[in-house]
């Protein structure tokens, strides 16, 4: 038995949001007052969690992906991290934080069974980190990065939203760090979730402009294979870099078609697609396989052919998801 939906995508990766706490306010992702946040109890246990995946890996779960909020808030997040590694079918646990606690904590992360690393960092220059984080410290990212390098992480991915007149006059930075570090650089479009309609339409830029500033520094950008966990990425490589550059289109050129990917929420949620409001509330299904595998399939029936964050309508766009990517699963 596989999950597989009504337009033949099979998937193997589950994204896991464990809680919709986070260490800072960042601009895309929540406005200045943060977010209503969900009550203690409303929040997943960690056994309900495992027991989840235990369910969903014998269907062909494969990849993991720890998100938030931040998950390093949460206390006992490496105890998780141990218990979904050792879970039969499981091959990859990965996760995605902002850094701001990743130095201290990661040792501790590898030795429980964590494969991979994505770090969320919008800026080099440690005033626009602030700026765009509304308080974060780089130097903490910085400092994550630099254990990831010496504790042999492979592959190491950083997050850069891309954002009109807030980052992008450091594409050159990014793309320059690849040429001297085995750092991965992924470039996203930034998405319009959470009704945040007006500030998204003023800051989109679609990811051309990477291909062009590259071009322009004299750089040639060769296609590249073979990087782990790159299903959504258009992957380049600068000759003679140590690393690599991520293209992720999710707004001008969805991956829809070879979407692989479901999720689950911090409030016991599964959700189908990142961009549409459908959730299937799951949670008291976790202690009965057969009803949760009905209600997985349920969802995937529902699962549509594609999204429409580019919908050209705003009063359609703004409707489609109205939670943020911190109470989604980043």
């Amino acid at each position: 038995m596989s999950l597989e939906d009504k337009f033949g995508r099979q998937y193997d990766y589950l994204r896991i949001s464990v809680t919709d706490r986070c260490n800072l306010r960042c601009i895309y992702c929540m406005g200045p007052e943060g977010i209503k946040l969900l009550p203690h109890q409303d929040i997943l246990t960690y056994e309900e969690i495992v027991r989840f995946v235990e369910i969903l890996a014998p269907l062909g779960i494969k990849k993991l992906r720890i998100t938030g909020g931040e998950p390093l808030v949460r206390k006992g997040i490496e105890n998780l991290i141990g218990s979904l590694s050792n879970i039969p079918g499981i091959k990859d646990v990965a996760l995605t934080t902002n850094g701001q606690l990743l130095a201290k904590n990661l040792e501790k992360l590898k030795e429980k069974g964590l494969n991979r690393l994505n770090i969320s960092v919008d800026s080099l220059r440690p005033i626009t980190y602030k700026k765009i984080t509304r308080g974060g410290d780089l130097n903490n990212v910085l400092a994550g990065i630099k254990k990831a390098l010496a504790l042999n992480f492979s592959p190491i991915k950083l997050n850069v939203v891309l954002m009109a007149g807030i980052n992008e006059l450091e594409i050159a930075d990014f793309l320059k760090l690849t040429l001297d570090y085995p750092l991965h650089v992924r470039f996203i479009e930034y998405m319009p979730l959470d009704n945040h309609d007006t500030f998204w339409l003023n800051r989109y830029l679609p990811l051309q402009v990477v291909k062009d500033r590259a071009l322009a520094l004299g750089y040639r950008l060769n296609s590249y294979e073979g990087l782990p966990g790159n299903g959504t990425a258009e992957i380049f490589q600068i000759n003679k870099a140590k690393g690599t550059i991520g293209l992720i289109h999710p707004v001008s050129g969805h991956f829809c078609s070879t979407c692989n990917r479901l999720r689950l929420t911090a409030d016991g949620k599964f959700k189908p697609c990142l961009y549409w409001d459908e959730e299937i509330y799951v949670r008291e299904a976790i202690g009965n396989p057969q009803l949760l595998t009905g209600l997985i399939k349920e969802g995937l029936c529902k699962k549509k052919e594609k999204h429409l964050m580019a919908e050209s309508n705003p009063d359609y766009r703004s409707q489609v998801n109205l939670r943020s990517m911190a109470q989604i699963g980043g």
